[in-house]
């Protein structure tokens, strides 16, 4: 599957962007160790117009959509338990909210225009307020506008620190984005097109961690470090190799896993999904190794370097300590006793049903069981399901498109049982799902939530022109 690039654009640039990739490392800041400070109980968040030195140092700022003035938002952490509040202040010129995706909050603060609060309009203000009951890495994101909004910058990471976390030497963030930019390096126009809409979205040709350029990061050999993924892309999947590294995946979408590596040495991520990743620094000082995103085969590209420094080693041996991390309290679904629904995912070109966007049905490509919710939301389309509170619901996703499609679920978090009927190894829970094409996956809930919460593709040109529905919980 070819990447998609502006055709002003070069394969050449390409890469060149995708080399000289930004790398703002650690937490709270570039070149330091991640903070343990959680936020203050009460903050005030603005989204507001920017500028953004995205394609480099040398290069002229972007303007971008910001929270607070930065792209990436600002890193808000709070502990586990602990009551957050955040006041969101539109400076836009049209509506936004905010999304606080992963988190099991109240349906009234979940950031969904027309469906649990109005939209902030040009001016205003909403203040958030939620307990979060797991420990996890989350992220924030607009739920208003969301192909527009967040293809031009709106995105930030939500740290929930659990109690014990594990032994390390370093915590690091990435927060991914990825930007299609002109050669004068602004924000390219054309959100929304119809083609891109039935295919695989909108991709970039410059993808940024973090907001900055370095390319490298320093590490010291015999380190371990805890790095948090957050892939806040609108289109782009991502498929992470650590040459001469094994990670070994501890969390997923914020929720413990049984620790492993991944499979076949590449970590898989869809728009909007996340991965927490030990790393041991086994290698010796002064050497260099690529983090690879090549998803997209033949147009590769070399993300990040882990480039050791000449320090002696920190330690002769990996540190011996464990990295699996305290569960979370999710409620465990009762398979013998749950209600099952099958989701039909439909639409796009070559998906054997004809391109629904050549059919007339308000803009739509996309359909779930013949359904097509476009735009923000058609709020005043019945949901596609209506569920009971405090049962278990196994959900059968069927991807009958030729497209990947990253499902996720608000409100909840799944465990994921079967992908085309073999059972997946481990405690994997998640709040979104990557489902292949022509793959069917089983996922299973307790819907102890009650509200009516948004079901949608996280590629976001596939969630506006159809591939989004409601799940209520009465």
């Amino acid at each position: 599957m070819p990447i998609t690039t502006p055709p002003d654009l070069t394969r050449r640039q390409l890469w060149t962007a995708g080399g000289a990739l930004a790398l703002a490392g650690t937490l709270p800041g570039r070149g330091h160790a991640a903070s343990a400070t959680s936020v203050p109980a009460s903050l005030r968040l603005t989204a507001e117009p920017a500028r953004a030195l995205i394609a480099g140092d040398d290069q002229p700022a972007t303007a971008v959509w910001s929270y607070s003035g930065s792209v990436p938002g600002p890193v808000l952490r709070v502990r586990q338990g602990a009551r957050f509040r955040a006041t969101v202040e539109n400076r836009l010129d049209e509506g936004t909210t905010v999304h606080w995706h992963g988190i099991r909050l109240p349906n009234a603060m979940d950031g969904v225009p027309g469906l649990t609060q109005p939209s902030i309009k040009p001016g205003g203000s909403f203040a958030y307020e939620f307990t979060p009951p797991d420990a996890g890495t989350f992220w924030y994101h607009p739920h208003d506008n969301g192909l527009v909004q967040q293809g031009r910058g709106l995105a930030g990471a939500l740290i929930v620190e659990e109690r014990e976390p594990p032994r390390v030497d370093r915590e690091l963030l990435w927060v991914i984005q990825d930007w299609r930019l002109t050669r004068g390096t602004q924000i390219a126009p054309g959100f929304g097109g119809r083609m891109e809409a039935a295919m695989g979205g909108r991709l970039g040709n410059t993808v940024t961690v973090n907001g900055g350029v370095p390319d490298a990061l320093n590490v010291r050999a015999g380190e371990r470090v805890r790095l948090r993924i957050i892939n806040a892309a609108t289109a782009r999947i991502m498929a992470l190799r650590f040459e001469g590294h094994r990670p070994v995946v501890i969390a997923f979408d914020g929720q413990p896993c049984e620790p492993h590596e991944p499979a076949g040495g590449r970590l898989l991520l869809g728009p909007a999904m996340r991965a927490d990743v030990i790393l041991d620094m086994v290698s010796e000082p002064r050497r260099r190794y690529a983090v690879i995103d090549d998803f997209y085969g033949r147009s590769a590209y070399e993300l990040v370097a882990l480039a050791y420094d000449g320090s002696a080693p920190l330690r002769g041996h990996p540190l011996d300590a464990p990295v699996r991390l305290p569960p979370n309290p999710l409620p465990e679904p009762d398979l013998a006793t749950a209600e099952r629904h099958e989701l039909a995912l439909q639409g796009g070109m070559m998906g054997g049903r004809g391109m629904m966007g050549m059919m007339g049905m308000r803009g739509a490509a996309w359909a779930i069981n013949g359904m097509s919710m476009t735009g923000r939301g058609d709020t005043g389309m019945p949901p596609l399901l209506t569920l009971a509170r405090g049962r278990t619901c196994v959900l059968s996703l069927r991807n009958e498109t030729a497209w990947w499609h990253p499902m996720h679920m608000h409100g909840h978090s799944f465990r994921v049982l079967t992908r085309n009927g073999t059972a997946v190894a481990g405690a994997e829970w998640g709040d979104t799902v990557l489902v292949e094409p022509r793959q069917t996956v089983e996922v299973a809930f307790v819907a102890d939530n009650p509200g009516d919460w948004m079901l949608h593709c996280h590629v976001m040109d596939h969630e506006v022109s159809g591939l989004m529905g409601v799940l209520r919980v009465a």
